[in-house]
């Protein structure tokens, strides 16, 4: 029963991040903090994360913005790599409320630059990258950040969804490989990313037809909320950890 809940919402989360490039891990990571704990959930989520993204590339093929990739994912994979290893010295309970500290911090954050209306070059993605890249090596997705960094740089719909999971791709191989170096990413932990990755993918697939009939507005509102939910969450969770 755990499973097939935790792949229905995988399921949903796929399709909501497919439509909007994040949201997947925030929809998850609570579900699977719960199931097999903080600690165990992270690298699970990689692993997912990792797939989900991947998919979201396969779908968006032609649309990927290579030189923008590249500029962010350079800095990003040697950042990511420093922030998984800060991630696995970690206890379990500080893990917990550093997401949902995070999670709420991003509305706020994300408020801020949209309204500001920030244009960013090349030379912006790559320290945006650096400095995602490490946030996203200890706390699972910037997602709901890096969208207003590829958005700032002029990419839209399916070429903003298609680059931003490219960059993504590249800062999550990284991250599994270096739990799986650790030893914080054993075969039982991978297969389970693996499966929950499938259930991304299957929703990155069925979210392209929604992509072009979606307005902007009308899903940012959604993500706040559930950015809200799944921070103040994580925070109940470590405050009532024994």
């Amino acid at each position: 029963m755990v499973w097939a809940a935790i792949l229905v919402i995988g399921t949903l989360a796929g399709t909501l991040g497919g439509v909007v490039g994040f949201g997947s891990s925030v929809i998850l990571l609570p579900a699977l903090a719960l199931a097999f704990g903080p600690k165990a959930a992270v690298p699970i989520m990689a692993v997912a994360a990792l797939v989900g993204n991947i998919a979201r590339v396969m779908v968006w093929w032609r649309e990927v913005d290579w030189r923008a990739t590249l500029a962010y994912s350079l800095p990003a994979v040697p950042a990511a790599a420093l922030g998984a290893r800060t991630l696995v010295a970690m206890d379990g309970r500080w893990i917990e409320t550093a997401l949902g500290v995070f999670l709420i911090a991003v509305v706020p954050l994300r408020r801020l630059m949209a309204a500001r209306g920030w244009t960013i070059g090349l030379p912006g993605l790559a320290v945006a990258g650096a400095l995602l890249g490490y946030l996203t090596g200890i706390v699972a997705t910037t997602g709901p950040v890096n969208a207003p960094v590829f958005l700032a740089y002029g990419l839209l719909k399916g070429a903003y969804i298609a680059t931003e999971a490219a960059s993504s791709a590249a800062v999550y191989v990284t991250k599994t490989g270096v739990f799986r170096a650790l030893g914080a990413l054993p075969t039982d932990i991978l297969l389970q990313g693996l499966l929950v990755g499938c259930a991304l993918m299957v929703g990155a697939r069925l979210a392209k037809r929604l992509v072009e009939r979606l307005e902007p507005g009308q899903y940012r509102h959604v993500m706040d909320v559930l950015l809200l939910f799944a921070g103040t969450g994580l925070l109940w969770a470590a405050a009532t950890t024994p």
